[in-house]
């Protein structure tokens, strides 16, 4: 493939993952850059990844100073794939609820695809999340794609690929929602650029090691900003 792939991930305080997140994605033999951005973990995340960057030219660190929040991250993340003339971007979790041996599945699909989203809600996707979480984010997509109309079932993975060619002028700046609700803003402004929503059955895991940044108050924050879009849509 020649193809120019950026790999993604944002980290905050995930020194017990990240050692193995990116051995998996060096073990996938494909020629590609990972960048992580880190916002300064106090649990020194971004010094594992610095080791790493000393052996590795492909892995690149982005440190910030303070914690800037994850839409902003990926935003970032968009903004320097387009800057350095990457054809794929592909971004998913650190913490391996996201498996990166999905990888060559994305790049797969992404030679005739603008955007996929990895689906836990297709046939062959998995949630493993406990119960609690599972049922929230299960009735959680179906009520977005209800209100929305987007034919998906999937609008909060992480888990997501872009083919920045066929996207054409998509921006990502364009996405006001903060938090959580950024995903699925993102999927909304995809599919109302005339985009199609691509869907890959993923396996998604609770994580093992460290804990959840998800905070409780997102469920409600995603309700409200779900009707803001209803009503600009």
């Amino acid at each position: 493939m020649n193809k120019k792939i950026l790999i993604f991930t944002a980290t905050y305080n995930e020194a017990e993952n990240i050692r193995e997140f990116i051995e998996k994605i060096l073990k996938l033999n494909i020629k590609l850059d990972l960048l992580i951005i880190d916002d300064n973990s106090p649990d020194n995340t971004w010094k594992i990844v610095n080791e790493y960057t000393k052996e590795n030219e492909n892995i690149i660190l982005v440190k910030r100073e303070n914690k800037e929040g994850l839409d902003t991250a990926h935003k970032l993340a968009f903004n320097y794939a387009k800057d350095h003339n990457y054809d794929y971007l592909i971004t998913l979790d650190a913490d391996l609820s996201h498996d990166p041996e999905k990888i060559p599945d994305f790049l797969d699909e992404l030679k005739n695809n603008p955007f996929l989203i990895g689906s836990r809600y297709v046939k062959d996707g998995k949630n493993e999340m406990k119960l609690k979480r599972y049922i929230l984010s299960s009735v959680g997509n179906k009520i977005i794609k209800f209100i929305l109309g987007i034919n998906s079932d999937e609008f909060t993975s992480g888990y997501r690929g872009f083919n920045l060619e066929m996207l054409g002028n998509f921006d990502m700046n364009k996405v006001s929602s903060k938090g959580y609700s950024f995903f699925m803003e993102t999927v909304y402004l995809i599919s109302a650029a005339g985009h199609n929503i691509k869907q890959i059955p993923i396996r998604f895991k609770d994580r093992e090691k460290g804990i959840s940044k998800i905070p409780k108050i997102e469920t409600f924050r995603t309700l409200k900003n779900l009707f803001l879009l209803k009503i600009k849509k």
